[in-house]
């Protein structure tokens, strides 16, 4: 086992004048689990390959444990990888497919045998050790693809996006199983995935990257409830955070004919730049349908309105305030989204009163999108 470090490491492509990673500096803990998660292009995979030494590093170093690996072949960092396409070879049988890196390094065949029993035993797929790929489902071909990567006992696991190619069921079931694996195996997991449902159900800390910058780390529940940004505060949650920029009179922040209270610390916060303007974050959770007399309430035409079941969203419009104003996290969109009893929910074209819930307001500057007191 060991810790990873990232150490102010950049990645440049040849002919392009952005970094794809641009100086990340990030600690791993021994026996952590930790999610890069991100858009596509924001650099999570290319940092994954620096990491195995896929991908140059231009500048900065990389550590595993206290080994300086920016310099080190791939074979020679002691890492196993797990690929998005499985990469398994359809000639060989499972078996084979686990213990090919152990037979590339020399091992006994007893030891090979072992181990892959052993791995296989972890995974549920002793029944399938003769069989070939082709004669597997993508799970059990993904569960083959993870005992490659055991037999081999690394000090870290790199998982790039292991489960994208599996049906929307089967990549709950597999994220459970991976969590779980690597909870019992105790080994240094980085995980990569552009998916924030895996990022918060599966690791211990997330770290959001865009266009190459990390912009937070933390555990899921800090991304949550303390996104540093708008970026991570509209990535983080599903649904996504709903987020407006509006004037601030008289301290509170102008929602049309009504207003939102802000704290002192965050009007105090605020800079010439923001030209007494803010954004204001608010997730279809954190409001409660009021009557209109209530204090801080503000109007929602309905729209649509998705029934879940156990859950209900309307989709709607801030009354009075232009469309621009306000949108649901990085859609880009329009709307609001209310979270609303599933027994009890609103008719399309009704307005609804909302009030944000006492100490679930997010605050961001409106010229730099950081986060402010709240």
């Amino acid at each position: 086992m060991a810790t990873v470090t990232y150490d102010a490491a950049t990645r440049l492509y040849p002919g392009s004048t952005r970094p794809a990673v641009d100086s990340l500096n990030l600690d791993i803990a021994d026996g952590e689990f930790l999610v890069l998660v991100g858009p596509s292009g924001c650099g999570k995979s290319t940092s994954l390959r620096m990491l195995a030494g896929l991908e140059d590093v231009n500048a900065g170093r990389i550590l595993i444990g206290d080994r300086d690996v920016t310099d080190v072949q791939p074979k020679d960092r002691d890492i196993a990888m797990v690929f998005q396409n499985y990469a398994l070879y359809p000639h060989m049988s499972v078996a084979d497919n686990m213990g090919f890196a152990l037979k590339i390094a020399g091992k006994s065949k007893a030891e090979i045998r072992q181990r892959v029993e052993e791995a296989a035993k972890i995974l549920d797929l002793t029944e399938y050790l003769d069989r070939k790929p082709k004669a597997l489902s993508g799970g059990q071909r993904q569960r083959v693809a993870m005992g490659r990567a055991i037999v081999r006992q690394p000090q870290v696991f790199l998982m790039d996006e292991p489960l994208s190619n599996l049906d929307a069921k089967l990549r709950v079931q597999t994220r459970t199983q991976i969590a779980s694996l690597q909870r019992r195996l105790g080994v240094t997991t980085v995980y990569v995935t552009h998916d924030q449902t895996e990022a918060l159900t599966m690791g211990d800390r997330i770290a959001v990257l865009k266009d190459g910058l990390l912009q937070q780390v933390g555990t899921p529940r800090d991304m949550y409830d303390t996104p540093a940004n708008v970026f991570v505060a509209g990535f983080i949650g599903s649904p996504a955070m709903n987020i407006g920029h509006f004037k601030v009179v008289n301290g509170a922040a102008q929602v049309g004919t009504a207003s939102i209270p802000l704290t002192r610390e965050a009007v105090a916060a605020l800079t010439e730049a923001d030209e007494s303007q803010i954004q204001v974050g608010f997730r279809p959770e954190s409001l409660d349908l009021v009557d209109a007399s209530a204090e801080g309430a503000f109007p929602v035409s309905v729209d649509l309105v998705e029934e879940l079941g156990s859950d209900a969203f309307v989709y709607g419009q801030l009354k009075g305030v232009p469309e621009a104003d306000v949108s649901s996290g990085t859609t880009g969109d329009s709307q609001v989204i209310v979270r609303v009893d599933p027994r009890t929910v609103p008719t399309t074209g009704s307005t609804i009163y909302v009030r944000i819930r006492p100490g679930e307001q997010h605050n961001f500057s409106y010229a730099t999108g950081l986060r402010l007191p709240s």
